[in-house]
């Protein structure tokens, strides 16, 4: 099979408490869509979205994982396999900030430490604030995790999210082949994924970088993930909901 033929998966999980605008935020990335109204995500929902980075063709696959502890028994499952991770908290909701680590914890023990970043949603209602900026500095310093202050509503920085996980994702894989060059250990295998591969770095400029600030806290990224490849056509964006 010609390496132009196949295509990199990536398994994204989304997580945060309800109502962080988790589904909001996938929706707007796979479908550039937004609605106002909001409806509970009863255990996971699935949308996909390719993309072509770095000359590689990427099937993002992002799993939308409800907030509430009562269905805690069903999404644990699927955050297994997964290879990156956004934890999202409002601007709006103390609750949902403080409960960020509480996220991160629950990924770990099932996933390992994955590449992670920490997205603050509703940036736009930053007149309605019940965090401070300070204190969400502070948490993603602590931390460690890349942050973005987004608005899902007015389509700021969702796009840098993706794009940063795929960048940090590629990165590794790179630096993998570099280590173990032989075609023969890279498999092409559909549907399936490794729980301890992830991703890396630069992202690209966003138009609306006006009205962000990112913490960049360095790099924490120790693993070294299997190249897994899943056959594909090149495609240009696509999305699906299944």
């Amino acid at each position: 099979m010609r390496e132009e033929d196949v295509e990199v998966a990536i398994k994204v999980v989304v997580v945060g408490n309800g109502a962080v605008g988790k589904s909001s935020m996938i929706q707007r990335y796979c479908k550039g869509i937004f609605t106002r109204d909001y409806k509970k995500t009863i255990g996971v929902d699935f949308l996909e979205r390719q993309i072509s980075v770095r000359g590689e063709d990427v099937r993002l696959m992002l799993w939308d994982t409800a907030g509430q502890e009562e269905f805690d028994a069903i999404t644990k499952a699927y955050y297994r396999g997964a290879q990156a991770c956004a934890i999202v908290f409002s601007t709006v909701d103390r609750d949902s900030f403080e409960a960020v680590e509480k996220w991160r914890t629950k990924v770990e023990d099932e996933c390992g430490n994955i590449p992670m970043v920490l997205v603050q949603n509703k940036i736009d209602l930053i007149d309605q604030a019940l965090v401070k900026v300070e204190e969400a500095d502070e948490l993603a310093k602590r931390l460690r995790l890349k942050f973005y202050r987004a608005s899902v509503k007015e389509d700021l920085n969702v796009n840098d999210v993706f794009m940063y996980l795929t960048e940090k994702y590629l990165e590794i894989l790179q630096n993998v082949d570099v280590e173990e060059p032989k075609p023969s250990q890279h498999k092409n295998v559909a549907g399936m994924f490794n729980s301890t591969s992830p991703v890396n770095a630069s992202q690209g400029g966003n138009n609306n970088a006006r009205a962000t600030q990112q913490v960049e806290t360095g790099d924490i990224i120790t693993l070294k993930p299997n190249k897994q490849r899943t056959k594909g056509k090149k495609n240009k964006i696509s999305c699906s909901l299944l």
